[in-house]
């Protein structure tokens, strides 16, 4: 086994595809494919399973890669400290639900380690997906939401995926509408307020269960639904429709600019917000680096005003 075949593998674990991998590392795929089943053969294990549309890790291959990762990393530092005189390189990937906060948080850590060698990655995508890149290793955290709605089958998820679930912090049920909007005046609204307006919510892909929805309420029966993927196009349509979506109700003037307000939901429950990780790998200073943002961030907004709890 030599370091050249890990980080093999942790790019095509990255990559999800030989060839992307291949054309990544500026090797042969003829010689990527040799040298990955050398090292599946000398440890013992499958580390991908390999089908028509690329590859995906193994249970093994997981945990493999877990190790892979450690030994490389340490290596980069090793190399860093005593070979080349350079920083490492910073490498650092979070997974998350469509929150701003989430982003405030990221820049925070790009601001920090600004002047330093990196490569960040930030995946707003389906709650499915978010589970799975970090139980992958595409991410190293993920930040999701649970409720007395889903925290049954989402805990089961993730328990399933052999990763852990950490709550950050609760925050009200809150209705996100245009300023324009006239329910953006009320001091809270009720579900039945939202009727004559269009609801939206976003894509959970091929795991569209209502469990996996990222918004609450979201089995509440409607005339007008808009399902988006992505934040801005949500945005851009609650303020073209005079649509809404449920949520945190933690905004970011810097990111939405003020056109945005988050209303009360009356009678509307808790959202508990937090982070999944895999246990069996210590957290990065960098992930605990950015997990402090993070909470720093939701304090200050809420010191600010913003009843939380």
């Amino acid at each position: 086994m030599t370091l050249q075949q890990l980080r093999y593998a942790i790019e095509v674990a990255a990559s999800g595809s030989i060839t992307a991998a291949a054309a990544r590392l500026y090797i042969a795929q003829p010689s990527l494919s040799k040298a990955l089943s050398e090292l599946e053969g000398e440890m013992g294990i499958t580390i991908f399973e390999r089908s028509s549309r690329g590859v995906v890790p193994t249970e093994d291959g997981t945990r493999f890669l877990s190790y892979a990762r450690q030994v490389v990393e340490q290596a980069d530092l090793l190399e860093a400290q005593y070979k080349s005189g350079n920083p490492p390189r910073r490498v650092f990937a979070v997974s998350s639900q469509h929150y701003a906060f989430v982003v405030n948080a990221f820049v925070e850590l790009v601001r920090e380690y600004g002047e330093s060698r990196y490569e960040f990655s930030l995946r707003e995508g389906t709650t499915f997906g978010i589970i799975e890149d970090v139980r992958l290793q595409r991410s190293e955290l993920g930040v999701l939401y649970r409720n007395s709605f889903n925290r049954e089958v989402l805990t089961s998820a993730i328990r399933q995926a052999e990763l852990r679930f950490e709550p950050l912090f609760e925050a009200r049920e809150h209705v996100f509408v245009s300023r324009g909007n006239p329910l953006a005046s009320r001091r809270s609204v009720a579900l039945v307020d939202l009727a004559p307006y269009p609801r939206l919510s976003y894509d959970q892909g091929s795991r569209n269960s209502f469990y996996f929805a990222e918004e609450p309420h979201i089995t509440q029966e409607v005339d007008k639904a808009i399902v988006v993927t992505d934040r801005a196009t949500l945005f851009n349509l609650l303020i073209g429709l005079d649509g809404y979506t449920i949520s945190s109700g933690i905004l970011s003037s810097d990111l939405n600019g003020n056109d945005i307000v988050s209303v009360p939901l009356e009678g509307g429950g808790t959202m508990e917000i937090g982070y999944v990780h895999q246990p069996r790998r210590p957290l990065s200073p960098l992930a605990e680096s950015y997990l402090g943002h993070l909470r720093g961030y939701v304090s200050a907004y809420i010191a600010k005003g913003y009843d939380g709890q």
